[in-house]
């Protein structure tokens, strides 16, 4: 169990808090003034920008840290947090709210831990998925907020169950010895989804993400996937069938580094139901269809968990600070989880970056991609891997990786140009055979297709 605690010493430089931090519930204009005040705080590391509106109209606003804010550099891993995406469970977006404020005050103080996170890492923090639910949950407040009240969007939908269902077609594929990644989306996907999921789709789909939480509440366990069950037979009732991904020993490592570094959550007893180590299969608990981690799992190059904070939906403010120091150093402890695995980047003979290269483990059956800069990052717990980097119109390279503990191994890839045998030619003569000559030299050659774009 000692295993999964995180250092005393990195716990420490999280115990002193530079400022007295407000706890209070925070209402749209609220947040985004709390935002904004981030940003001013922090101008060089912090950017706010918008991945799109809700339907009441409201900003889907994010808040990024980062030494180069807007910039993607290469071998620097992308990170996200999603708070409050059931508008009526409100705690992980007063915790991201938090957790914007200690960052940028902990860099304006030099902590060198949270110094190098910033330097190191690109975060992404998103306070709230679903800003009109959330003032629909507000306007009845902690002490009478039904279950149910302002959990979905302003169209009534459910956002945790609106995402393309890929797990379907990903699991009649296995049979036939299809993906289990990068699944395509279906033709006619933008008009089964809502605006706050399409702009999700729309945002992890522009940036390479390497790992994701999502904040709920209503349980205390850290959920990990599959949400959805493989086995389909019991549609009347709650099903509980463990589904595991190949990643499966790997997120539920990842699931430990929060509920261990948590209060209590790791202790397994909360709100009536008991998790082992505070972790789950989300299908073993229960059975998810079109849900956000799965998803990003399925169609991105992202791990994402379920993290399920609070079993009270809309906590009373006075518990709010409680909360924090509960959850402060899992949240900071999560992030660093990016920085472990392999990256490297693949390249061509003239060192150009490869987009869109295929890096896969052997004996793990899920791949990953590179981005657009030709860097890649794959999550993998310690150990010996094969592992290989291909591309179209280039020969596959296989190397064997070694992992340790502590940080990423860098493994770069340089591939070679695949020479595609052309069949001999007849000879020409004559006239013919000027024509041709006189051919190539005016006709420019075709560019060889899988060189960087």
């Amino acid at each position: 169990m000692a295993r999964w605690l995180r250092p005393l010493g990195a716990a420490l430089l999280l115990l002193e808090v530079a400022a007295a931090l407000s706890f209070l519930h925070h209402r749209y204009e609220e947040m985004v003034q709390a935002l904004f005040r981030v940003q001013s705080q922090c101008p060089y590391v912090t950017r706010i920008y918008s991945i799109g509106r809700s339907v009441e109209g409201r900003h889907l606003y994010v808040l990024e840290f980062s030494d180069y804010p807007g910039i993607h550099e290469p071998l620097e891993p992308e990170f996200k947090y999603v708070g409050n995406m059931h508008g009526n469970e409100v705690l992980g977006r007063e915790l991201l709210l938090q957790l914007s404020e200690f960052l940028c005050e902990e860099y304006r103080r030099g902590n060198e831990r949270i110094t190098r996170l910033i330097h190191d890492t690109r975060i992404h923090i998103m306070p709230s998925m679903n800003p009109d639910g959330y003032e629909v949950a507000a306007k009845q407040g902690p002490d009478s907020n039904g279950y149910l009240t302002g959990r979905n969007n302003a169209n009534g939908v459910d956002l945790n169950r609106n995402f393309p269902d890929l797990n379907t077609f990903m699991y009649y594929s296995g049979e036939i010895s299809g993906p289990n990644h990068h699944i395509p989306l279906p033709d006619n996907w933008k008009s089964q989804v809502e605006p706050e999921t399409l702009a999700v789709i729309q945002w992890i789909s522009s940036y390479n993400f390497v790992l994701s939480a999502n904040l709920h509440g209503g349980a205390v366990v850290a959920n990990y996937p599959y949400d959805k069950s493989q086995d389909q037979r019991f549609r009347s009732h709650r099903r509980t069938v463990n589904t595991p991904t190949p990643d499966d020993k790997l997120f539920q490592k990842l699931a430990k580094t929060y509920s261990y570094a948590h209060g209590w959550m790791h202790r397994g007893w909360n709100c009536g139901d008991y998790f082992a180590d505070g972790i789950t299969n989300g299908a073993s608990w229960y059975s998810l269809s079109k849900g956000m981690q799965d998803f990003n799992y399925l169609y991105t190059n992202c791990f994402e968990i379920t993290l399920e904070l609070s079993c009270n939906k809309f906590p009373p403010e006075e518990d709010l600070e409680r909360q924090w120091m509960a959850n402060r150093e899992a949240l900071v402890a999560f992030i660093e989880e990016v920085h472990q695995g392999i990256k490297g980047m693949v390249s061509d003979e003239n060192n150009n970056g490869i987009a869109g290269a295929v890096i896969s483990v052997q004996g793990i059956s899920h791949d990953i991609t590179s981005g657009d800069m030709g860097d890649y990052f794959r999550l993998l717990l310690p150990g010996t891997y094969t592992v290989t980097a291909s591309a179209e119109g280039y020969q596959p390279q296989t190397v064997t990786a070694t992992l340790g503990p502590a940080g990423p191994s860098v493994v770069h890839f340089q591939l070679k140009q695949d020479v595609v045998r052309k069949p001999p030619q007849r000879k020409a003569s004559g006239t013919r055979a000027n024509n041709k000559a006189l051919q190539k030299k005016v006709v420019p050659r075709a560019t060889r297709r899988g060189t960087q774009r």
